[in-house]
């Protein structure tokens, strides 16, 4: 592997994104993602796939700065203004990041594939990483789970129309974290990632530093509406069997919620929140700082405790 005292990460660690340090105070975040359309809007699986491509900065404790469009499109069997409208809907997401959209490339393709390459900047001091949680620490999660569910009920037309337009708000939502905090707790964050295809075991998995382990009381864990319900139906996607054939014998479920609570910490999903770990007796004040810069469904959600490299369903 490509190896330069500059790169600070990359994708051995399973970072959410390229680092490397610009000069003594500034590193430079460098993420691409993409995805296929989640929702039948165009405008929204914009929006939803560039605040899915832009949260790779903001778990990395950083501002996006400037973003190119990664297009696939059926031009023979979809007519361009649908094109345009799922352009402009991540053209919306990058203006209210305050990224700067500059172009990007489109290919032809049988399936709609959309997303972003982003870059960004962070100051070195307030540079997020995984890989580095401790015991002691507490687990913020900022958004609700279930979103591999919802998209599964929705295509099959089981979901409510409110439901429905829940999970769309809450994944067409930036992870815009980083500039609500106080320089004190982005500083005191000992981890973050975000909560994407890998579901929430998955990457939680990756805040473990060595002789780490975490408790997620499910009691705590804040979910979309009508994801149980529907969870109940057996209308689980195919990633959340292939989660826990990857993860699953680092996952020990001792939840009363039994299976449901499997079915929701490998459920792959769309745009999820950022979990964050920081030292006990700052995580009040994160909470309180989330709510106030508008991330009213931020909850701790889990401890991590000593251990070797599992998690602990409660």
């Amino acid at each position: 592997m490509f190896r330069d005292e500059s790169l600070i990460a990359s994708w051995n660690r399973g970072e959410d994104a390229a680092l490397w340090k610009i000069d003594e105070e500034r590193v430079g975040i460098l993420t691409l993602d993409f995805i296929t359309p989640v929702v039948d809007s165009p405008d929204y699986f914009g929006r939803i796939a560039a605040a899915n491509s832009l949260s790779d900065v903001y778990a990395m404790g950083g501002r996006p700065l400037i973003a190119l469009n990664v297009v696939c499109f059926p031009t023979d069997c979809e007519p361009l203004s649908v094109l345009k409208e799922i352009l402009n809907g991540g053209a919306q997401k990058a203006i209210e990041a305050g990224a700067m959209l500059a172009g990007g490339h489109s290919v032809q393709d049988e399936e709609p594939k959309y997303g972003l390459v982003v870059f960004g900047e962070v100051k070195k001091e307030k540079m997020w990483t995984v890989g580095t949680a401790k015991p002691g620490d507490v687990l913020i999660l900022t958004k609700p789970i279930g979103t591999g569910i919802a998209v599964t009920a929705i295509k099959a037309e089981l979901f409510s129309e409110e439901n429905t337009n829940a999970a769309v708000r809450s994944m067409a939502a930036l992870n815009s974290i980083p500039p609500v905090l106080s320089e004190d707790i982005c500083r005191s964050v000992t981890a973050c990632t975000d909560v994407t295809g890998f579901g929430l075991a998955g990457h939680a998995l990756d805040l473990l530093s060595e002789g780490t382990a975490l408790e997620i009381d499910m009691d705590l864990l804040p979910l979309l509406p009508g994801i149980e319900e529907m969870s109940g139906m057996g209308l689980i996607p195919a990633g959340a069997y292939r989660n826990k054939e990857h993860s699953g014998s680092h996952v020990i479920n001792e939840s009363e919620k039994g299976i449901f609570a499997e079915d929701i910490v490998f459920d792959p999903q769309t745009s999820g929140g950022l979990l964050i770990a920081v030292p006990p007796e700052c995580g009040r004040d994160l909470i309180d700082q989330l709510h106030s810069g508008g991330f009213v469904h931020s909850v701790r959600i889990g401890e991590f405790i000593p251990g070797d490299n599992f998690i602990k369903l409660v």
